[in-house]
């Protein structure tokens, strides 16, 4: 009998299979190396398989398609609760093929090669800007045990070091000296590495129309809209805006029971990355409003009762439906833009 739903549990070099028939009896369960997969499943009819999504989930997604199977990667949070015993691969695989099959499970979206391409730039680029911040941490901190203290801001750290170094009557070491150049040397590598990136990441910008587009919503820049276009692919896997700001983690957390709601703080649920960039879009927004002078706008009424940090976060929620609005429909920005309910 021939296995109609099959979940994996995915590794490095081996793997775990568990497939069951269309009357749900276990017809495969077996362990399969990384070189022996792509044959096995070439030779296999059609079948539902299911995979957490996890390193190399869209790698075996892409493959697996292609060879006629319809594949379903899962969050691996809600594959756990399928796991009957004590955890091994071999329950991992059982829960995986029970899971995909549940009528009601979430699905993640599989993304293409240039997709994750981009979130590998996105990546690359967070880590070079931690390791910036941290070098230039280093030397503001090496500083201040000679009891010389520099301005908060990177940018400081560029103009005053030099002159520090070259500065005779601070009495600092030579070896000192040799060592903060050293580091300021090692800073400026990490700081071009985040304008090479930034670069290759606005080129991708400027070739997408959808990055385009939403670059016109006020706070979003090319950053933030290639990791909506690149981490989304379609605004289509949401059924509305709301959706999108819940997967992005901006709406509050529940512990509600018996009738009685008890609202939390935001769930701060899927992508961190992607939060941070429309909490950060929103800060920009408050403040440019503000240094403007701008007294009007439901976000002015927020900021007299919240605090800006409420603001932002209620504001990138209203971003992330716009986003949302303005790619599921096919539109164009507007700034005057009145809902119809609204007009009403």
């Amino acid at each position: 009998m021939k296995a109609t739903t099959i979940g994996i549990d995915l590794a490095k070099n081996v793997f775990q299979l568990h497939g069951v028939d269309g009357h749900g009896k276990v017809v495969l369960k077996k362990q399969m190396k990384r070189e022996k997969m792509a044959t096995f499943f070439a030779n296999l009819a059609p079948a539902l398989v299911g995979m957490e999504a996890c390193s190399g989930a869209h790698y075996w997604a892409r493959k697996l398609q292609g060879m006629g199977h319809t594949v379903r990667l899962m969050a691996a949070q809600f594959v756990k609760p399928y796991v009957k015993t004590n955890k091994n691969d071999v329950a991992d695989a059982e829960a995986i093929c029970e899971a995909v099959a549940r009528p009601n499970m979430r699905f993640v979206p599989i993304k293409n090669i240039e997709q994750q391409a981009v979130l590998a730039l996105h990546r690359a680029r967070q880590g070079f800007v931690s390791a910036r911040t941290a070098q230039a941490n280093q030397i503001r901190g090496l500083l201040s045990e000679y009891g010389i203290v520099i301005p908060q801001g990177i940018a400081h750290i560029a103009g005053c070091v030099p002159e520090i170094i070259e500065d005779a009557s601070n009495e600092l070491p030579g070896l000192f000296r040799q060592l903060i150049q050293r580091l300021m040397d090692h800073l400026r590598v990490l700081h071009q590495q985040v304008l090479d990136t930034d670069a290759a990441i606005r080129t991708w910008h400027r070739q997408s129309d959808m990055c385009r587009k939403l670059e016109k919503v006020p706070g979003i820049g090319p950053i933030t809209a290639t990791a909506l276009v690149a981490t989304i692919g379609d605004a289509k896997n949401f059924h509305n805006g709301r959706q999108l700001a819940a997967w992005l983690g901006l709406v509050p957390g529940q512990h509600s029971s018996g009738g009685k709601q008890t609202l939390l703080g935001i769930s701060k649920r899927g992508d961190c990355y992607l939060r941070t960039l429309l909490i950060h879009c929103a800060r920009s927004v408050i403040f440019s409003s503000q240094r403007k002078g701008t007294q009007q706008g439901w976000i002015h009424e927020l900021i007299q009762r919240r605090n800006h940090n409420v603001a932002a976060v209620a504001l990138a929620n209203k971003i992330a439906r716009t986003v949302w609005a303005l790619w599921a429909h096919d539109r164009e920005f507007r700034a005057d833009y009145i809902p119809a309910s609204a007009a009403a």
